[in-house]
C-alpha cells in the first residue's frame, strides 16, 4: 500500500528533510511523558519548558542532532527504595524539536523541577533575485533587487 505524502509533487523540489521531520515528529507526538510547553518570550525567542521533577541536572542531556533538539532523561535506579505508593513518574524519556534552519539554542536551566531550554530565530533576510535569460551562448548572471529584513 502506498503512503500519501505532503511533498510527492513535481513542483516541490529539495523537500525530502521535511517529509522525514514530518515523519518524525508523527512517530513521537503521541508520548505525553513529559509534559512541556512552549513559549514565544518576545519577536525572535521561544522557551521550551519540560515538567521534569524527580531528574537532576545529572540525569539529563541537551543536544543537538542535525536539525533536532534532543532532549533525554534517565533518572538513577532507586531499587533500595520500599514504595508503598508510587505516583511520581521517574522513567527515561527522550523527547525531540525539529528545529528551523537558523534557529540556534542559547541556554538550558532547571529550576523547581522545571528543565527551560531558551531558543532564538535571527531575524530573516529577504532577497530577491533577478535572473537574466540568457541565450544557448551567453553566460547566465544573477542581480539582487531588494534585500529586506522581516
Amino acid at each position: 500500500m502506498s503512503r500519501l505524502s505532503l511533498f510527492n509533487s513535481p513542483l516541490m523540489l529539495g523537500f525530502e528533510q521535511f517529509e522525514q521531520a514530518v515523519d518524525m515528529i508523527s512517530k513521537t507526538a503521541s508520548d505525553g511523558y513529559p509534559p512541556y510547553n512552549v513559549e514565544k518570550v518576545s519577536e525572535n525567542k521561544i522557551r521550551i519548558t519540560l515538567a521534569v521533577a524527580g531528574f537532576s541536572q545529572e540525569d539529563m542531556q541537551v543536544q543537538i542532532e542535525n536539525n533536532q533538539l534532543v532532549i533525554k532523561g534517565k533518572a538513577k535506579s532507586d531499587d533500595d527504595k520500599e514504595y508503598l505508593h508510587r505516583g511520581i513518574a521517574a522513567r527515561q524519556f527522550r523527547r525531540a524539536f525539529v528545529l528551523a534552519e537558523g534557529i540556534e539554542v542559547l541556554d538550558a536551566k532547571l529550576e523547581n523541577g522545571l528543565l527551560h531550554v531558551d531558543l532564538e530565530q535571527p531575524l530573516q533576510n529577504i532577497a530577491i533575485r533577478s535572473i537574466e535569460i540568457q541565450t544557448s551562448n551567453e553566460k547566465p548572471s544573477t542581480t539582487v533587487i531588494e534585500d529586506k529584513q522581516s
